[in-house]
Protein backbone atom coordinates (compact mmCIF):
# COMPACT_ATOMS: atom_id res chain seq x y z
CA UNK A 1 0.00 0.00 0.00
CA UNK A 2 2.53 2.38 0.80
CA UNK A 3 4.35 1.33 -2.32
CA UNK A 4 1.08 2.33 -4.25
CA UNK A 5 0.86 5.38 -2.41
CA UNK A 6 4.11 6.38 -3.30
CA UNK A 7 4.28 5.68 -6.77
CA UNK A 8 0.54 7.97 -6.71
CA UNK A 9 2.46 11.37 -4.86
CA UNK A 10 5.69 10.74 -7.45
CA UNK A 11 3.17 11.00 -10.24
CA UNK A 12 1.48 13.86 -8.73
CA UNK A 13 4.72 15.58 -8.87
CA UNK A 14 5.53 14.68 -12.38
CA UNK A 15 2.55 15.95 -13.40
CA UNK A 16 3.12 19.08 -11.49
CA UNK A 17 6.24 19.72 -13.08
CA UNK A 18 5.05 19.07 -16.62
CA UNK A 19 2.50 21.68 -16.44
CA UNK A 20 4.94 24.23 -14.92
CA UNK A 21 7.37 23.19 -17.81
CA UNK A 22 4.91 24.06 -20.23
CA UNK A 23 4.24 27.45 -18.43
CA UNK A 24 7.95 28.89 -18.17
CA UNK A 25 8.41 28.02 -21.79
CA UNK A 26 5.19 29.52 -23.08
CA UNK A 27 6.42 32.63 -21.27
CA UNK A 28 9.61 32.12 -22.24
CA UNK A 29 9.07 32.05 -25.61
CA UNK A 30 8.45 36.06 -26.88
CA UNK A 31 11.38 37.31 -25.37
CA UNK A 32 13.66 34.55 -25.99
CA UNK A 33 13.01 35.18 -30.05
CA UNK A 34 13.43 39.29 -29.54
CA UNK A 35 15.57 39.87 -26.64
CA UNK A 36 17.95 36.32 -28.19
CA UNK A 37 17.72 38.58 -32.25
CA UNK A 38 18.57 41.93 -30.46
CA UNK A 39 21.20 41.25 -28.39
CA UNK A 40 22.98 38.63 -30.49
CA UNK A 41 22.32 39.16 -33.99
CA UNK A 42 21.20 43.03 -33.99
CA UNK A 43 18.08 42.56 -35.08
CA UNK A 44 15.21 45.02 -35.02
CA UNK A 45 11.88 44.12 -33.35
CA UNK A 46 9.37 42.04 -35.88
CA UNK A 47 6.04 42.31 -36.86
CA UNK A 48 4.96 39.41 -34.91
CA UNK A 49 6.45 36.33 -32.86
CA UNK A 50 6.30 33.83 -36.08
CA UNK A 51 8.30 36.90 -37.61
CA UNK A 52 11.09 36.00 -36.07
CA UNK A 53 11.73 32.53 -38.31
CA UNK A 54 13.46 34.69 -40.66
CA UNK A 55 15.96 35.89 -38.10
CA UNK A 56 18.77 34.42 -36.57
CA UNK A 57 16.46 32.75 -33.55
CA UNK A 58 14.74 30.63 -36.13
CA UNK A 59 15.84 27.49 -34.48
CA UNK A 60 15.00 29.12 -30.75
CA UNK A 61 11.35 29.41 -31.91
CA UNK A 62 11.03 26.16 -34.10
CA UNK A 63 12.50 24.54 -30.75
CA UNK A 64 10.27 25.91 -28.20
CA UNK A 65 7.28 25.27 -30.28
CA UNK A 66 8.37 21.22 -30.49
CA UNK A 67 9.20 21.77 -26.60
CA UNK A 68 5.44 22.62 -25.68
CA UNK A 69 4.04 20.89 -28.90
CA UNK A 70 5.52 17.45 -27.02
CA UNK A 71 5.15 18.42 -23.64
CA UNK A 72 1.56 18.59 -24.24
CA UNK A 73 1.52 15.63 -25.46
CA UNK A 74 2.85 14.11 -22.59
CA UNK A 75 0.25 15.53 -20.63
CA UNK A 76 -2.17 13.35 -19.03
CA UNK A 77 -5.58 14.79 -17.52
CA UNK A 78 -8.42 13.51 -15.80
CA UNK A 79 -10.30 11.76 -18.60
CA UNK A 80 -9.98 11.24 -22.53
CA UNK A 81 -10.92 14.70 -23.48
CA UNK A 82 -8.18 16.23 -21.84
CA UNK A 83 -5.32 13.86 -23.56
CA UNK A 84 -7.16 14.14 -27.12
CA UNK A 85 -6.57 18.05 -26.24
CA UNK A 86 -3.23 17.48 -25.40
CA UNK A 87 -2.40 15.78 -28.44
CA UNK A 88 -4.18 18.49 -30.39
CA UNK A 89 -2.50 21.20 -29.12
CA UNK A 90 1.36 18.97 -29.83
CA UNK A 91 -0.63 18.68 -33.67
CA UNK A 92 -0.75 22.23 -33.73
CA UNK A 93 2.27 23.70 -31.99
CA UNK A 94 4.68 21.55 -34.53
CA UNK A 95 1.72 22.72 -37.43
CA UNK A 96 2.92 26.25 -36.34
CA UNK A 97 6.51 25.83 -36.71
CA UNK A 98 6.77 23.11 -40.03
CA UNK A 99 4.49 26.43 -42.25
CA UNK A 100 6.11 29.37 -41.27
CA UNK A 101 4.61 32.60 -41.96
CA UNK A 102 4.71 34.72 -45.11
CA UNK A 103 7.86 36.87 -45.45
CA UNK A 104 6.75 40.51 -44.61
CA UNK A 105 8.20 41.57 -48.08
CA UNK A 106 7.61 40.48 -51.50
CA UNK A 107 6.20 36.90 -50.48
CA UNK A 108 5.25 34.39 -53.23
CA UNK A 109 1.99 32.64 -54.02
CA UNK A 110 3.66 29.85 -52.84
CA UNK A 111 4.67 31.40 -49.15
CA UNK A 112 1.35 33.06 -48.72
CA UNK A 113 -0.68 29.49 -49.10
CA UNK A 114 1.86 28.53 -46.37
CA UNK A 115 1.06 31.34 -44.58
CA UNK A 116 -2.55 30.67 -44.31
CA UNK A 117 -1.81 27.30 -42.36
CA UNK A 118 0.38 29.01 -40.11
CA UNK A 119 -2.73 31.15 -39.24
CA UNK A 120 -4.91 28.43 -39.43
CA UNK A 121 -2.63 26.24 -36.87
CA UNK A 122 -2.00 29.58 -34.66
CA UNK A 123 -5.60 30.07 -34.34
CA UNK A 124 -6.49 26.62 -33.52
CA UNK A 125 -3.86 26.16 -30.87
CA UNK A 126 -4.78 28.75 -29.19
CA UNK A 127 -8.37 27.67 -29.22
CA UNK A 128 -7.46 24.75 -28.15
CA UNK A 129 -5.17 26.54 -25.09
CA UNK A 130 -8.34 28.86 -24.42
CA UNK A 131 -9.96 25.17 -23.90
CA UNK A 132 -7.72 24.00 -21.68
CA UNK A 133 -8.11 27.25 -19.94
CA UNK A 134 -11.38 27.75 -19.72
CA UNK A 135 -13.33 24.32 -19.31
CA UNK A 136 -10.61 21.55 -18.61
CA UNK A 137 -8.74 23.67 -15.71
CA UNK A 138 -11.50 24.59 -14.42
CA UNK A 139 -13.24 21.44 -13.33
CA UNK A 140 -12.41 19.53 -10.37
CA UNK A 141 -12.42 15.93 -8.95
CA UNK A 142 -13.14 16.69 -5.38
CA UNK A 143 -16.60 16.90 -3.79
CA UNK A 144 -16.35 20.35 -2.19
CA UNK A 145 -14.10 23.03 -4.29
CA UNK A 146 -11.18 24.39 -2.08
CA UNK A 147 -10.51 27.80 -1.55
CA UNK A 148 -7.26 27.70 -3.69
CA UNK A 149 -8.87 25.46 -6.58
CA UNK A 150 -11.45 28.99 -6.85
CA UNK A 151 -8.77 31.26 -6.51
CA UNK A 152 -7.11 29.00 -9.70
CA UNK A 153 -10.03 28.78 -11.49
CA UNK A 154 -10.32 32.94 -11.49
CA UNK A 155 -6.98 32.93 -13.09
CA UNK A 156 -7.70 30.13 -15.14
CA UNK A 157 -10.78 32.24 -16.35
CA UNK A 158 -9.29 35.37 -17.10
CA UNK A 159 -6.39 34.34 -18.72
CA UNK A 160 -8.42 32.42 -20.93
CA UNK A 161 -10.95 35.86 -21.83
CA UNK A 162 -7.52 37.37 -22.14
CA UNK A 163 -5.71 34.99 -24.93
CA UNK A 164 -9.15 34.85 -26.61
CA UNK A 165 -9.71 38.90 -26.82
CA UNK A 166 -6.17 38.82 -28.09
CA UNK A 167 -7.20 36.10 -30.65
CA UNK A 168 -10.10 38.65 -31.75
CA UNK A 169 -7.76 41.19 -31.99
CA UNK A 170 -5.03 39.51 -34.36
CA UNK A 171 -8.09 38.06 -36.55
CA UNK A 172 -9.80 41.65 -37.01
CA UNK A 173 -5.77 43.46 -38.16
CA UNK A 174 -5.55 40.27 -40.56
CA UNK A 175 -8.86 40.61 -42.75
CA UNK A 176 -9.61 44.43 -41.90
CA UNK A 177 -8.40 46.98 -45.03
CA UNK A 178 -4.70 47.77 -45.03
CA UNK A 179 -5.83 51.40 -45.03
CA UNK A 180 -8.00 50.58 -41.25
CA UNK A 181 -4.68 48.97 -39.71
CA UNK A 182 -1.97 50.34 -41.30
CA UNK A 183 -1.72 53.48 -38.86
CA UNK A 184 -1.01 50.95 -36.23
CA UNK A 185 1.35 48.88 -37.62
CA UNK A 186 4.69 51.14 -36.33
CA UNK A 187 3.64 49.92 -32.54
CA UNK A 188 3.31 45.89 -33.35
CA UNK A 189 0.20 45.61 -32.52
CA UNK A 190 0.40 41.83 -33.52
CA UNK A 191 4.08 41.16 -31.49
CA UNK A 192 2.30 42.45 -27.99
CA UNK A 193 -1.35 40.77 -28.68
CA UNK A 194 0.29 37.69 -28.89
CA UNK A 195 3.18 38.06 -26.31
CA UNK A 196 0.44 38.54 -24.15
CA UNK A 197 -1.40 35.94 -24.96
CA UNK A 198 1.12 33.62 -24.78
CA UNK A 199 2.15 34.84 -21.51
CA UNK A 200 -1.59 34.47 -20.32
CA UNK A 201 -1.08 30.59 -21.46
CA UNK A 202 2.09 30.46 -19.27
CA UNK A 203 0.36 31.54 -16.35
CA UNK A 204 -2.83 29.38 -16.55
CA UNK A 205 -0.35 26.52 -16.71
CA UNK A 206 1.89 27.77 -14.28
CA UNK A 207 -1.10 27.72 -12.18
CA UNK A 208 -2.21 24.37 -13.10
CA UNK A 209 1.28 23.46 -11.85
CA UNK A 210 0.90 24.97 -8.69
CA UNK A 211 3.73 27.65 -8.98
CA UNK A 212 0.92 30.30 -8.24
CA UNK A 213 -2.04 29.62 -5.65
CA UNK A 214 -0.48 25.91 -4.62
CA UNK A 215 -3.23 24.04 -2.34
CA UNK A 216 -2.80 24.99 1.12
CA UNK A 217 -1.30 22.58 3.84
CA UNK A 218 -3.68 21.05 6.51
CA UNK A 219 -1.61 22.02 9.78
CA UNK A 220 -4.41 21.26 12.12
Amino acid sequence: MKKEMDMDQALVFSYLALRKAIGFLGIALPFAVSFGALIVFRTGMQGSISGYYYTGTRDVLVGILWAIGFFLLSYKGYGLIDNIAGDLGCLFAVGISLFPTAPDVNPSATARLIGTFHFTFAALFFATLIFFSLYLFTKTNKPVMTRRKRQRNVVYRVCGYVMAACIVLIALDHFLPGVVTAPLQKGNPIFWLETIAIVSFGISWLTKGEAILKDEVDKS
